[in-house]
């Protein structure tokens, strides 16, 4: 596998998706910055928008004015998994291109501040896939979920088969996995696929006001917690507990650390700047 497979990083024969028209709306509401997909009619994944999701999150991740990123969809769909016209070309490049996917939630997991699936419509392959990277899952009551790939013959195979089970557990991630069923909202948050159902006349303004909560938390904190729990699950104790020790090394030079303490011993609302 090539460097910029493995990196993420634009390969030279998908520059050109640069030039087609972005299906990507990035809004900025203070220090919370919304990524809105809008591919109609199902905002399914092609390898442009992998693209482009790569280009966007990227400056995101780095900007440290954005404090939370909120990803969404349009319509009745958050993401309704990929492209199947483009996933019938069972060639080697085109299959590398959109294993590309996850890429972009890696982006998500390593970005060093709160990321939000704002799951507006249905969530479903791909889409589910992506949610699971992120750090808060928000369901509307009008949408779906689920990973309905065993219907086509295939599984989910952008992440979906290996973030699943860590989440629900084996048994339950591979019946979930075969039966390929569409999960209401209320399933779905009972087996903690999704961490928060809203009624939809309610969803944007849920969405917006836990947005700026996390956007108001002490954001360099939760980076060095979403570093260390990756970086010690699954090592011996021992390791973990070394790699903990090391994060929290890093903690107490964060300016968010020592506001935060001298906040409490003030009596006072810290104000956290995410440094």
């Amino acid at each position: 596998m090539s460097e910029a497979r493995m990196t993420g990083k634009p390969l030279p024969d998908e520059q050109p998706t640069q030039d087609k028209p972005s299906v990507l709306r990035v809004t900025r509401d203070g220090a919370v910055a919304t990524v809105r997909v809008d591919r109609p009619k199902v905002n399914a994944v092609d390898p442009a928008m992998i693209e482009q999701f790569l280009a966007t999150l990227a400056p995101l991740a780095a900007d440290p004015q954005v404090r939370c990123i909120v990803i969404t969809g349009t319509g009745r769909f958050f993401i309704a998994g990929a492209d199947i016209a483009v996933m019938r070309d069972l060639s080697a490049e085109n299959q590398a291109k959109m294993r590309r996917w996850i890429h972009v939630q890696r982006a998500i997991e390593q970005a060093p501040k709160p990321v939000v699936a704002a799951m507006n419509g249905h969530a479903l392959g791909g889409g589910a896939e992506l949610s699971l990277a992120c750090d808060l899952r928000i369901l509307s009551t009008q949408a779906t979920f689920g990973f309905p790939e065993m219907r086509l013959g295939l599984f989910p195979g952008a992440g979906g088969s290996q973030r699943l089970p860590r989440l629900v557990g084996p048994h339950l991630a591979k019946r979930l996995m075969i039966e390929g069923e569409g999960l209401t909202p209320q399933r779905a948050q009972e087996l903690g696929l999704v961490d928060v159902v809203v009624e939809h006349a309610e969803f944007e303004a849920t969405v917006t006001e836990r947005a700026r909560r996390l956007a108001a938390q002490p954001t360099a904190t939760i980076a060095l917690l979403k570093r260390v729990v990756d970086e010690g699950y699954g090592l011996p104790l021992e390791q973990a507990l070394e790699r903990e020790e090391q994060g929290v090394a890093d903690l107490i030079g964060t300016a968010d650390a020592a506001e935060g303490l001298q906040a409490f011993l003030e009596k006072r609302a810290a104000v956290f700047t995410g440094h």
